[in-house]
């Protein structure tokens, strides 16, 4: 398997494709939208939801099957037609056109795959297993949201607020970057949440 490379992305008005009108092709365009992208999705039938964000001028919509060259523009391109010979062209045209594509459960013709989300507010934590096993990938998710509750949302909110009020009376990188931990410190010892490792201590990564 891949060892993927972890990023979020700024898809504020870029252009995504979705090949696929039904429930997973909802859930990815519904995601999207969230993002800010600007959606087109092309299906010859959409589920309920998708007809009213189309009908309300959400999400463009060319009602029929895949055709070479709708991947034109696009930067992402999700693949949820559950036809093998559709994903792989769509997979195809993609690549040929320097387009990153995720097809629904099919890794090898994914250049990104989809992790687990969990979402408190500004707060998002992903959880990914490198697609070995996406169904644990959700119970973990499941599991952390027994920890992180909702109450982050306003944790994050507040930090946020905070560290920018301190960094701008900071003069030096230095004093910028101590700054913004004591903004933490402070706001963990006020929520009763354990605070991060002194810095200097080694930094452990997810293994997704």
């Amino acid at each position: 398997m891949p060892d993927y490379f972890p990023a979020l992305l700024d898809l504020r008005g870029r252009g995504c494709l979705v090949v696929g009108g039904g429930a997973v092709g909802e859930r990815k365009v519904r995601a999207l939208l969230r993002c800010g992208a600007s959606v087109t999705v092309v299906s010859p039938r959409l589920t309920r939801a998708l007809a009213a964000l189309a009908a309300a001028g959400r999400i463009a919509h060319r009602p029929r099957p895949y055709r070479r060259g709708d991947v034109r523009g696009a930067l992402l391109v999700l693949v949820a037609t559950g036809v093998p010979q559709v994903d792989r062209a769509v997979a195809a045209e993609a690549r040929r056109r320097r387009a990153l594509v995720n097809v629904a459960d099919t890794p090898a013709l994914c250049d990104f795959i989809l992790p687990a989300v969990l979402r408190r507010g500004g707060l998002q934590v992903a959880v990914s297993t490198g697609g070995r096993s996406p169904a644990l990938a959700r119970e973990v998710r499941k599991r952390l949201e027994r920890v992180l509750g909702p109450e982050y949302a306003a944790l994050v909110a507040r930090v946020g607020h905070a560290r920018a009020g301190a960094r701008a009376l900071a003069a030096t990188p230095a004093e910028r970057l101590a700054a913004g931990e004591r903004v933490v410190a402070e706001a963990l010892a006020e929520f009763g949440a354990p605070a991060a490792e002194p810095a200097g201590a080694p930094v452990r990564a997810g293994s997704g």
